[in-house]
C-alpha cells in the first residue's frame, strides 16, 4: 500500500519528486508527528491534513491528528480572533477569553501525554495556540502554523495571541507579508492541493455535465462559479454585484457554491444574507453543500467557464489552486495568497472592485482562445508549485532543520 500510494503521486508529480521525499524522510523514519487544529471537516486546513497525513505515513512517519473540542463561546472567541488577525477591529469580552483559556486547558489535560511525547507538534491557527503553555514536559519541537492573512492584524488580538506563539520553536506562514516579529525562526510554506483527491481528480464528462440538470443551471449560458465558505471575507455580496454588472454586457449565470465549517459560527448568518441578496434572480444559484461534497465541487469547477474568488482577505485560497489545476482562469481578489497564484494575463486576473471583476468576465468570455491558453498555463503553474508533494518536501526540510539545529550539514537517506 505504501509503495502504491507513492507511485500514484509519482505519476502526477514525477519520479524525481518522490525520490527526493524518500531521501528527506529517511532520517526522520519512526518520528512521531502530531497535528492539532479545531475541525476535521470544512475549510482548507482540514482538507490539507486529510491528504498530507497518509502521504507522511507512506514515508514511515508516525503521524497523529488531534482536534480540539469546544463549546459555542470558545468558537465565537476563536472566530473573533480569526477576524481580528485579518484586520477587523473586534471586541474581546472577558467571558469569551475565559472560555478560550478554559477550553484549551481542558483539551490539554486530555492530550498532554500525546503532545509531550511527540517529536514534532504542529499547531494550526489561533484556536489551539495556547496549548503549549500547558505542556511544560514536552520533549519535541513545537511549530505554530498560521494559515491566516496576518499582514495587518488588529493589534489587541495579535498581542494576546503573540503571548502564546512566541514560546514556540518556529512558526510557518504562507507568504512573507504575513510574517510577524517573533523570537524564533519563521518559515514560508504555501499550502497545496492533493491531485489524487476526489476534489481534484479527473471526472467523466457525463458527471460534469450532470451538474446543470441536478442544480437547475442553464447549459446554454456561460457559467461563473465561486466556491468558498459563506464568509464575509470571501465577499459573496460583491460577487453578486459583479455578476449583475457583467450580465448587462453579456449573458451569464452565477453559482455560489459552498458550505460551512464546524468552527465558524457566522456561516449561517452570511448564507442568509446571500440568499436574501439573490432572491428572485433565476440566474443566481446559491448552493449550500455538506463538507464531504468533494466530487460535486470538482464537477462545478470543471463545468465553470470562469472561476471567481473575489476575497477581501485570503490566507492562501485553495479553491483558487483547485480551479487553476482544472485549467480554469481565475478572477480573484488582489489580496493574500491569491496574489501568489493568479498572475495577471497569465493564469487569470486580480481585481479589487465589482466593476473590475465584471470587465474581466466580459473580456475572457469574448476571448475564448486567450481563456484556453490561460487555463493551460494555470495547470502547469500548479503542477510546478502547489501540489501536496512540494508541501511535504518543505515540511520535512523544516523538521530536519529543527532536529539538527545549528549543524551546517544535514545527512539525507539514500534514494
Amino acid at each position: 500500500m505504501r509503495r502504491e500510494l507513492l507511485e500514484q503521486y509519482a505519476r502526477v508529480a514525477g519520479e524525481h519528486v518522490i525520490s527526493h521525499l524518500e531521501q528527506l524522510a529517511a532520517p526522520l523514519r519512526g518520528a512521531t508527528i502530531v497535528h492539532v487544529n479545531s475541525t476535521r471537516e470544512g475549510g482548507g486546513v482540514a482538507e490539507i491534513l486529510h491528504k498530507l497525513l497518509p502521504l507522511k505515513e507512506a514515508l514511515d512517519l508516525n503521524v497523529r491528528w488531534e482536534v480540539l473540542e469546544g463549546n459555542p463561546d470558545f468558537f465565537a472567541c476563536t472566530k473573533s480572533f480569526h477576524n481580528g488577525l485579518q484586520g477587523t477591529p473586534v471586541g474581546m469580552p472577558e467571558r469569551l477569553l475565559s472560555a478560550y483559556q478554559d477550553t484549551v486547558a481542558a483539551n490539554a489535560e486530555k492530550l498532554r501525554g500525546t503532545l509531550e511525547d511527540a517529536d514534532f507538534v504542529i499547531i494550526h491557527d489561533p484556536q489551539p495556540a495556547a496549548l503549549l503553555q500547558h505542556c511544560s514536559g514536552r520533549r519535541g519541537h513545537w511549530v505554530w502554523r498560521c494559515h491566516i492573512d496576518l499582514s495587518h492584524p488588529y493589534r489587541p488580538v495579535w498581542k494576546f495571541l503573540r503571548g502564546f506563539v512566541r514560546s514556540y520553536d518556529a512558526s510557518i506562514f504562507s507568504l512573507p507579508e504575513f510574517a510577524q516579529i517573533l523570537d524564533h525562526p519563521q518559515y514560508l510554506i504555501p499550502p497545496s492541493i492533493d491531485p489524487l483527491s476526489e476534489k481534484n481528480t479527473d471526472l467523466p464528462e457525463t458527471e460534469v455535465a450532470a451538474i446543470f440538470s441536478r442544480f437547475g443551471l442553464d447549459p446554454e449560458l456561460p457559467l461563473l462559479v465561486q466556491v468558498s465558505r459563506f464568509d464575509r471575507f470571501k465577499d459573496p455580496l460583491g460577487v453578486i454585484a459583479a455578476f449583475r454588472l457583467a450580465r448587462t454586457m453579456i449573458p451569464v449565470q452565477l453559482a455560489l457554491v459552498g458550505g460551512g465549517a464546524s468552527d465558524d459560527p457566522e456561516g449561517q448568518a452570511v448564507l442568509a444574507e446571500v440568499r436574501e441578496a439573490s432572491e428572485g434572480d433565476p440566474d443566481i444559484h446559491v448552493i449550500d453543500l455538506p463538507p464531504d461534497a468533494h466530487r460535486t465541487i470538482n464537477a462545478f469547477q470543471r463545468a465553470a467557464d470562469i472561476v471567481l474568488q473575489k476575497s477581501l482577505r485570503e490566507g492562501f485560497g485553495l479553491t483558487v489552486t483547485e480551479a487553476l489545476w482544472k485549467a480554469k482562469p481565475v478572477i480573484g481578489g488582489d489580496t493574500g495568497g491569491i496574489r501568489l497564484q493568479v498572475v495577471n494575463h497569465q493564469t487569470g486576473f486580480r481585481v479589487r472592485t465589482p466593476e473590475g471583476t465584471a470587465l474581466r468576465i466580459r473580456y475572457l468570455l469574448h476571448h475564448r482562445d486567450i481563456m484556453a491558453e490561460m487555463g493551460r498555463r494555470a495547470r502547469e503553474f500548479v503542477r510546478e508549485n502547489f501540489l501536496l508533494t512540494r508541501h511535504l518536501q518543505e515540511y520535512l526540510s523544516l523538521m530536519l532543520a529543527l532536529r539538527d539545529g545549528d549543524r551546517e550539514r544535514i545527512e539525507l537517506g539514500a534514494s
